[in-house]
């Protein structure tokens, strides 16, 4: 019985996505791959006869992950969620560390629409992402579009300074997230945030130049979304 219930929610969960928010043909093979592996996943390791044994959690990748999906929605200038259909459906596959699905999803939306900075931001970060971390020439792409779309949104330019502090590429991290500071509401919820990013950065910036002078190995920060 609970196998009828698995197979039945996932294909609610397809039909949902195919006539509800109309998946166009180039995705539908990203979206169905995922149900199917969660499915797979059941199959193989799921045992709905065995009494349950909770266990301490652990913390996994896509727990950091999720939190740069979070990050995302909460560096903007809007109080009100994404409405745009690519982007949440995108968000869901980020959120469980599958980029390359979010990647894939959020082409066919700056397909759809090039002026989309949001899309282009979290494809920017989806590369990021798929490629552990490093910025990649098409992440940089996808980051300099969606600063191009919308000059006054401060997610691009917070994400790229995020990326390029990751790489140790702190001087151009700086000069983004200042920019990004002295032009900031003085009511952004994201301000506050920033401004600690800024001083930990200028505290490693500060460090390294002491290193430097004596000849020690330069210091990275410990950068969080």
């Amino acid at each position: 019985m609970t196998w009828l219930l698995v197979v039945g929610l996932a294909l609610f969960v397809m039909a949902m996505l195919l006539f509800v928010l109309k998946i166009p043909r180039g995705a539908r093979e990203a979206v169905a791959s995922a149900l199917l592996l969660g499915i797979a996943g059941y199959v193989t390791q799921g045992s709905p006869s065995l009494a349950g044994a909770p266990t301490q959690g652990r913390e996994q990748a896509p727990a950091d992950a999720a939190a740069m999906v979070e990050a995302r929605g909460k560096v903007t200038n809007s109080g009100i969620p994404t409405l745009n259909r690519w982007v949440v459906t995108s968000d869901a596959f980020a959120r469980n560390g599958n980029y390359a699905d979010a990647a894939e999803v959020l082409r066919i939306a700056v397909n759809e629409d090039p002026a989309s900075s949001e899309a282009w931001l979290a494809m920017a970060n989806a590369l990021v992402g798929h490629a552990d971390g490093l910025l990649t020439p098409g992440a940089l792409y996808a980051y300099r579009r969606a600063i191009e779309t919308d000059p006054d949104a401060p997610g691009p330019p917070f994400f790229l300074g995020l990326a390029y502090a990751q790489e140790g590429r702190f001087v151009e991290a700086r000069k983004l997230w200042a920019d990004l500071l002295l032009n900031a509401p003085d009511s952004a919820q994201w301000r506050g945030p920033l401004f600690e990013q800024l001083q930990r950065l200028d505290a490693v910036i500060a460090t390294q130049k002491r290193q430097a002078l004596q000849g020690k190995a330069p210091v990275r920060p410990a950068v969080v979304p």
